[in-house]
């Protein structure tokens, strides 16, 4: 896939952070209840096997369920100031290369006031290459008396 033309739907992830700058271009399609992040595997991503790194790929999939949960929280109204991410297990089920399009996509969100869950599949070139779950504390906003 040719890195000059995003896929339909996909822009620039608006959304920065420290800990993605250097893997930048990162893109983003927002569906009605998710955020699916995306990129072309290259080597600031990969290990030396010119594979996209665990670490990467963990990190990626945990910003876009906790980014798709967000948006669900902030569509029920909820006063959420943030969520902090309790566990995070990923299955590696396959590999990625340099050059392929992956795709973190939220595939299961449930919502509870304290404690939200959702999983996600990591797709390369729309392989599956990983399977995401986690839970997040729901950090609500304070009120001032």
């Amino acid at each position: 896939m040719s890195d000059t033309v995003l896929p339909e739907g996909f822009g620039p992830h608006a959304r920065k952070s420290p800990i993605t700058d250097p893997w930048e271009p990162l893109y983003a399609r927002a569906a009605e209840d998710r955020l699916i992040l995306a990129t072309w595997v290259r080597e600031p991503h990969c290990n030396s096997r010119h594979m996209p790194h665990g670490g990467f790929l963990a990190a990626m999939a945990d910003n876009a369920m906790g980014l798709s949960l967000g948006m669900n929280l902030a569509r029920t109204g909820a006063a959420v100031e943030g969520l902090v991410t309790v566990s995070l297990t990923l299955d590696y089920l396959g590999s990625a290369r340099l050059g392929q399009w992956l795709e973190f996509d939220t595939d299961f969100i449930k919502l509870g006031r304290s404690i939200c869950f959702a999983e996600a599949t990591v797709r390369a070139d729309g392989v599956p290459v990983a399977r995401a779950r986690a839970s997040f504390k729901v950090r609500t906003a304070r009120q001032v008396t």
